[in-house]
């Protein structure tokens, strides 16, 4: 906690929605709003809308922006942290080298860090949340894609240049399917709702069948397909138990990579329940190795739909000043 117990805006930038929230370092939200990004406008268009809301929702709380002791962003990847540009954010089209934290900086007058969104996540579980006194967590943010978050010995880790923990880029299937990264056969390309919903798609037009295949097939979600499994479709059943097996798998392989004390998993399709992590958490004690799989846990996230502003906030408040470690005092993120 800063020392004057300043808020911090946190502002969440993704490809189909923006939130924002001026939050008390203790984590109270003092003011709040969300909307469409309408990401085809481009990135001019999107950070004009951003500061004009930042200033709305700030002025919503009682505040004004001069009151504020920094702003913290979480944005879609990849990005460079410390220069505080978007490189080539992949859900959002034209947001290609993008200086995103002088426009917000020079725009609201206040300290301003960016970090990936799952970063963010990460960090906000971490100090808000679930992940609470957890010195090694992984974060899995399973929606529109899959991010990943990684907190190794009480610090946020970062890479070489600022894009580590890229976990959803994963490869659980050799041939897989393709992905906009470059790759294929990655846990984005089979466990992301977008994912879901697009090889239900495929599955149906080979074979319209069952109860799944009764809906527009334009119009159907990852929701669709775990509604229809919960309710016995054996082509979304199918479906289904392929994708937890892959997703499963995935989290098994980064638990032997960093000997995590938690997993946590959270996005929109973290919705199904019992339906995800009972699945997962039978695959990852059935191939984990038992000096790995005797310390971790596989967790929902906490924070649900404030993980993206929280999360926000928190990078701000790493930056600022770091928590107090249960060993000392932790590095910050942006010495990482």
């Amino acid at each position: 906690m800063t020392d004057d117990g300043a808020p911090i805006l946190g502002i969440d930038i993704g490809g189909t929605k923006l939130a924002f929230g001026v939050v008390m370092p203790d984590g109270r939200v003092m003011a709040e709003v969300r909307e469409p990004s309408h990401a085809e406008d481009g990135p001019d268009a999107m950070i004009d809308r951003i500061i004009e809301r930042a200033r709305e929702v700030v002025s919503d709380s009682g505040w004004s922006t001069d009151h504020l002791d920094a702003v913290g962003i979480g944005c879609g990847g990849p990005l460079d942290p410390w220069r505080g540009v978007i490189r080539n954010a992949l859900n959002m089209p034209g947001w290609i080298d993008i200086p995103l934290v002088t426009r917000i900086e020079s725009a609201l007058g206040r300290p301003t860090f960016v970090d990936n969104d799952a970063n963010a996540a990460a960090l906000g579980e971490q100090r808000f949340g679930v992940g609470r006194g957890v010195r090694n967590l992984v974060y899995l943010t399973i929606s529109t894609g899959v991010g990943g978050g990684l907190i190794l010995d009480d610090r946020l880790y970062h890479g070489e240049n600022g894009n580590g923990g890229e976990l959803g880029h994963i490869s659980v299937r050799v041939g897989g399917r393709s992905c906009h990264c470059g790759s294929n056969g990655c846990i984005e390309t089979y466990c992301s709702g977008t994912s879901i919903a697009a090889r239900a798609r495929d599955v149906l037009a080979a074979d319209p069948s069952g109860p799944l295949a009764e809906r527009d097939a334009t119009e159907i979600r990852a929701e669709d397909v775990v509604a229809a499994a919960r309710d016995g479709d054996p082509l979304a059943s199918s479906l289904w138990a392929e994708t937890m097996e892959l997703l499963g798998g995935g989290v098994v392989s980064i638990i032997h990579a960093f000997n995590p004390r938690l997993v946590i998993l959270g996005g929109g399709v973290t919705g199904a329940g019992d339906m995800l992590f009972d699945p997962v958490r039978r695959i990852v004690a059935e191939r984990t190795m038992p000096w790995l799989g005797e310390v971790v846990e596989v967790v929902p996230a906490e924070l649900g739909t404030m993980t993206g502003v929280l999360g926000a906030v928190a990078i701000a408040l790493d930056r600022l000043e770091p928590m107090p470690s249960l060993h000392g005092s932790r590095s910050r993120a942006s010495d990482v």
